[in-house]
């Protein structure tokens, strides 16, 4: 087993790792940091299950350990994700199981939520693109350069009373960090569809809380822990204005924004 410090938003993760190709893919895709008080203990095991099939995943627990299960990868967790086993099949079942555990972390603490979503930076501000499957959260990404990127897949946010921090995020599909910004304000949501002109509505709070509900990567197994869920999503509608944003897929919807 060989060691490596992670950090992912404000957090340490100490993970150990049986294999050399998961090794390098940490070092491309992560933070590798110095020797640090960890948050979270990870061991990461390659060789388990098959390709990736679909996004299902079981969930079953006793009375020590929750589980994950999909084809790719099988995640054995303590009940408050301090500490964790990962058995994964390849990069993309890693980089899965991952974001499956930090989201469960930084919700369960009460720390944050993670976004299916791109985001980028204008004017030291962060603006977040979600939406539905193919609405065009990448193609948004790619059009927005040459501002930073902070994620073209999972934004990674921290909420607090009034305010709510955008974070580095690592787990990216297709778009590299293009910057050296760490973290930024969060100034904006925004919900896309594709259209044949561009246009900017807010929406109200309510409305904004039910289209944001399935975009948090969150896996429901427990009421309390989905009720911590909601609550970290009504003080982000609170806190930030969300719009309908019906773009062209050109970058002239920076407009309606900046």
């Amino acid at each position: 087993m060989k060691v490596r410090h992670l950090k992912i938003g404000e957090h340490i993760l100490i993970v150990e790792v049986n294999s050399d190709s998961i090794l390098e893919v940490i070092h491309n895709k992560f933070i590798v940091v110095i020797d640090s008080k960890p948050n979270l203990t990870v061991k990461i095991n390659k060789g388990f299950g098959t390709p990736f099939q679909n996004y299902n995943v079981q969930i079953t627990k006793d009375p020590n350990k929750i589980y994950f299960r999909r084809a790719d990868y099988l995640i054995e967790a303590t009940h408050d994700y301090r500490e964790a086993t990962i058995s994964v099949h390849d990069e993309l079942a890693l980089k899965h199981a991952l974001m499956n555990l930090y989201s469960s972390f930084i919700g369960y603490h009460k720390w944050g939520l993670l976004i299916h979503s791109s985001c980028a930076i204008e004017n030291r501000k962060a603006h977040i693109f979600s939406g539905q499957s193919g609405a065009g959260k990448s193609t948004a990404a790619k059009l927005s350069a040459p501002r930073e990127l902070l994620s073209d897949e999972a934004t990674i946010l921290k909420i607090d009373d009034g305010k709510v921090t955008v974070f580095d995020s690592p787990f990216r599909s297709e778009l590299e960090a293009t910057g050296t910004n760490e973290t930024a304000s969060l100034a904006s949501i925004q919900l896309l569809h594709q259209a044949l002109h561009n246009k900017r509505t807010q929406l109200k709070k309510s409305d904004a809380l039910i289209h944001l509900m399935d975009k948090v990567f969150y896996w429901a197994h427990n009421p309390e822990e989905t009720k911590q869920i909601l609550k970290l999503l009504n003080k982000l509608v609170e806190t930030v204005p969300v719009y309908d944003l019906h773009f062209q897929k050109n970058n002239q919807f920076w407009e309606l924004i900046s």
